[in-house]
């Protein structure tokens, strides 16, 4: 799972990235609003956790810029803000939980694993990929690709077998009007538009590799 952790103060920002990357996160840090969004232009996060008090452009005005950009990645707030107003404009804004400062990091962990970590099991990730095998969507770097209902049940079966080899039989299966010929130009189409690395397993059928 890949954090981005707005957090002005150094000291309680190292700590807490290391205690995160202890427990199995992947996380970037930033300092200030701006470095939000230079970090978000690149890369893809399934979880913000945002400090309120920033420099540049503090934590509201910058999920509110994420959240116009249609940018849906779940947010937590931790602030040392107690009082009512502040809470209830965290979720105005989209925020999904609120922690009050100061607190126990193994609360903020608890926290993720029993709301996030769900989601991440059903997320399978290839290259700039996420799929999600339960609700079938697909996503290339911050575009939803849509694709037919015979490439994406090839793709589904591939994706979910990544590193084994699925025979030709099953994926021939999954044409509407089976061929090896049809079953090959679908394949290629994957190829060519998801950037993905289908082997042929001659006599044995094909495999994405792992990357």
């Amino acid at each position: 799972m890949k954090i981005l952790l707005l957090e002005d103060d150094e000291i309680l920002c190292e700590s807490l990235q290391e205690y995160l990357v202890g427990e199995g996160f992947d996380v970037d840090v930033a300092h200030d609003g701006e470095q939000v969004y230079d970090l978000t232009f690149g890369n893809r996060y399934d979880l913000y956790i945002f400090d309120i008090n920033v420099p540049k452009e503090n934590g509201f005005d910058v999920l509110k810029q994420l959240k116009a950009a249609d940018d849906t990645t779940p947010t937590i707030y931790i602030t040392a803000l107690t009082d009512i107003n502040s809470i209830s404009k965290g979720f105005e804004l989209g925020a999904e939980d609120y922690i009050k400062k100061p607190f126990d990091p193994e609360e903020l962990v608890i926290r993720i694993k029993s709301k996030y970590c769900k989601i991440e099991e059903n997320t399978i990730r290839y290259k700039d990929i996420v799929y999600d095998t339960r609700t079938k969507v697909l996503q290339k770097g911050d575009e939803t690709i849509g694709l037919g209902e015979v490439q994406l049940a090839l793709f589904h079966e591939l994706i979910t077998n990544m590193g084994k080899i699925v025979s030709s039989y099953t994926l021939l299966d999954l044409l509407e009007q089976p061929n090896p010929n049809a079953l090959r130009v679908n394949l290629a189409k994957l190829k060519s538009k998801l950037g993905l690395e289908i082997k042929n397993i001659r006599g044995q059928g094909y495999m994405l590799e792992k990357v």
